[in-house]
């Protein structure tokens, strides 16, 4: 007899734990997916790419509702399907409207949630976040009858939201809290770079900027982002995109220990041993995750041990950051900053856009910043996570794996 396995969201980290299942044992589960979302499976990633008008909500869909049917998977989804309980003494899930599920097995992938700024004036139409296709649709209506959009955050979602905005027309504005932007990705002088080239394309920069309210018309209706300097911009659509906190409240509720996160080991097993959790809501050796690569890895592993082929351990390594936009080639990994105990190796080319940081500690690479071109990224990022001694190719290293491994 087949075991019963309940999947609570049905975003990227969740499905994918339940495709890398359906290959590695087909036929142990009875799999039942609830998700608040009104579609089957998407990728998030590519929202930005819908935005700026490159791929529509279809190009995007991972799975469509067939997928299921084929695969055997029973789907819940749509708002009153949102799971509202999770009953660990009789092993049941309940949603919103009722419906209720039994489970052997559980995986929770609830994902995470936008930060909203603590401001007042955070509740008033036209603030939003940039998280699903519901949030695609609001900014592509706006941008067709609104003129003023300013997106607050000046991080990897922030820029992608606002070089789409600019591409439908928007008159944008960048607000972030450091004088630069994608600090934890990039150091000064790449950033620099990507600023100017940004601004080029018609966005504007408020830097080190400290933000004090957003005040609304009578309607209750977005009209002014007000600054702690006294400064004010006009406003019509504003983004916050200044991070996410992973979605554990149904965790709580149910007594499931969670810190930052819901708490897993190594195999993705909760503190509950018939309860598993990956993607943004999970915490393992106290980080949480906000990139799509880890999650996959961590799906490989999760679905390991739901096969009973239990052997896969979850190890966090480094993740390279990439900006979708197209025609701008950034990357970084690791520590790019480095301390006084590390080495660095420059090459810039201001002429044609190139930039490329290596930081080097006891011969080995530990961190880089690549702009402008990035073809070389994948092979740093091997030599980072192997931690292989570079001491033979230091010389030819930042030129790239062909002049160094010639």
């Amino acid at each position: 007899m087949k075991q019963r396995l309940v999947v609570i969201g049905n975003g990227m980290a969740g499905m994918r734990t339940v495709e890398e299942l359906l290959t590695a044992a087909p036929d142990k589960y009875d799999i039942t997916v609830f998700g608040a979302e009104p579609y089957g499976n998407y990728n998030r990633i590519m929202l930005s790419s819908v935005l700026c008008g490159e791929k529509t909500i279809e190009d995007i869909v991972i799975n469509n509702r067939q997928w299921y049917i084929d695969n055997g998977i029973t789907l819940y989804a749509g708002e009153d399907k949102a799971v509202a309980r999770i009953d660990r003494i009789n092993k049941k899930i309940y949603a919103l409207d009722g419906t209720f599920a039994g489970y052997d097995r559980l995986l929770i992938a609830t994902g995470s949630k936008a930060v909203i700024p603590p401001i007042s004036g955070n509740d008033l139409e036209g603030v939003i976040s940039f998280r699903d296709i519901v949030d695609v649709n609001k900014m592509l209506a706006y941008s067709r009858s609104y003129n003023k959009a300013v997106v607050l955050g000046g991080g990897l979602l922030g820029l992608e939201a606002a070089n789409g905005l600019v591409s439908r027309g928007m008159d944008v504005t960048v607000i972030h809290n450091h004088e630069v932007l994608l600090n934890r990705q990039m150091d000064r002088p790449a950033a620099k770079m990507l600023q100017t080239e940004l601004e080029q394309r018609g966005l504007k920069f408020k830097m080190a900027a400290k933000l004090k309210q957003l005040s609304g018309d009578e309607q209750g209706h977005i009209t002014t982002v007000s600054f702690e300097d006294g400064s004010q911009l006009e406003c019509d659509l504003f983004i916050t995109a200044i991070g996410v906190r992973p979605n554990m409240a149904l965790a709580q509720e149910a007594g499931i220990y969670c810190e930052r996160g819901i708490v897993v080991n190594d195999t993705l097993q909760s503190y509950d041993p018939s309860i598993y959790a990956v993607g943004e809501c999970i915490q393992h050796r106290g980080a949480t995750f906000g990139l799509v690569a880890p999650l996959f890895e961590q799906a490989k592993v999760c679905a390991n041990h739901l096969s009973a082929h239990g052997a896969a351990e979850y190890i966090t390594l480094p993740t390279a950051t990439k900006l979708k936009v197209t025609g701008i080639n950034l990357f970084s990994i690791g520590d790019f900053q480095g301390d006084v105990n590390c080495e660095y190796i420059h090459f810039t080319d201001p002429a044609v856009g190139i930039y490329k940081k290596l930081v080097i500690k006891a011969n080995k690479l530990i961190g880089a910043v690549l702009y402008g071109d990035t073809a070389d990224g994948s092979w740093y990022q091997e030599l980072l996570e192997k931690e292989d001694n570079i001491s033979d190719i230091r010389d030819m290293l930042i030129f790239g794996k062909a002049y160094a491994v010639a």
